[in-house]
């Protein structure tokens, strides 16, 4: 008999509500689709489950013992089914300023899926996707590493980074041109600024490197030179020796979710969906 859990499930939905309509809600899933489940499940069986008036839907004597004896089944296949999903965990990788909203998106995914959501601080290129730490990573720049799908969230505008001692602080805002004449703080590892952005023959030179967001700004904080980031660290990054000064005419930022094409958890996809579809909020 081809009989499966969907057919099980539609038919303990149509028997507990007493009606197509009602079980297709609860199921959300059209009334037509709920019908042929529901015949297809008589004709693998050969007897009729339900008897059907214009005004009402009643279980048949095989379709009541049916209902006793797949109803214990389901609800314990269910139990455990959310026992194994306990305690797993997804994590999401990240450089640098993580979105404030990516908290309340983790906190919703955990309750539909029962999935912790675990974010993971991680210094490499595609922060830990590239190591496997990660099955999910935030990125500021395109994805370079084959073997990845990434949705883009958003895009934003830059800020820069001055130190406060140079007069440039205490500027009201700076033009992307300017910087191609002042030392550059370099980020090799997660940085999203680098010289080639600026046009050939008038390119800043690189003051210092580092290889992580912290040193980045320690960096800045001495004097070495000046950086770029995206507005959001204004709101998440201080530092008494940084002024952070208004940028225009800079290229945005763009911020990607990505995940393995292959091998990938379960559950990374849905939240690269949901992410994607929740984009506008995460900024806030």
């Amino acid at each position: 008999m081809s009989i499966d859990l969907r057919h099980l499930r539609c038919f303990l939905a149509v028997a507990e509500e007493r009606g197509f309509t009602a079980a297709s809600h609860r199921l959300h899933l059209s009334q037509p689709t709920l019908t042929r489940n529901i015949r297809a499940l008589e004709e693998s069986l050969g007897v009729r489950l339900f008897e059907r008036s214009t005004r009402r839907t009643e279980l048949t004597d095989k379709g009541k013992t049916l209902q006793e004896a797949v109803a214990p089944l389901l609800r314990r296949l269910d139990s455990v089914l959310q026992e194994l999903q306990n305690g797993e965990k997804l994590r999401i990788g990240f450089n640098w300023g993580l979105p404030e909203g990516f908290s309340r998106l983790a906190t919703r995914f955990t309750e539909e899926t029962g999935v912790e959501v675990a974010f993971v601080r991680c210094d490499t290129p595609h922060a830990g996707l590239d190591t496997g730490q990660t099955h999910l990573g935030l990125l500021r720049s395109t994805p370079q590493q084959k073997g990845l799908r990434s949705v883009l969230l958003y895009e934003e505008p830059r800020i820069a980074a001055v130190p406060v001692s140079w007069q440039l602080a205490e500027r009201t805002a700076l033009d992307w041109s300017e910087l191609a004449d002042l030392p550059l703080i370099i980020n090799t590892v997660s940085g999203t600024t680098f010289p080639d952005m600026w046009p050939a023959g008038r390119r800043p030179v690189v003051g210092a490197e580092c290889r992580n967001f912290d040193e980045w700004l320690e960096q800045v904080a001495v004097g070495l030179g000046v950086g770029t980031a995206p507005v959001s660290a204004a709101r998440r990054y201080t530092h008494p020796s940084v002024r952070l000064v208004p940028l225009t005419g800079a290229p945005t930022v763009p911020a990607y979710l990505a995940h393995p094409s292959h091998g990938a958890h379960p559950q990374a996809a849905r939240f690269a969906d949901q992410a994607w579809r929740a984009a506008d909020e995460l900024q806030t």
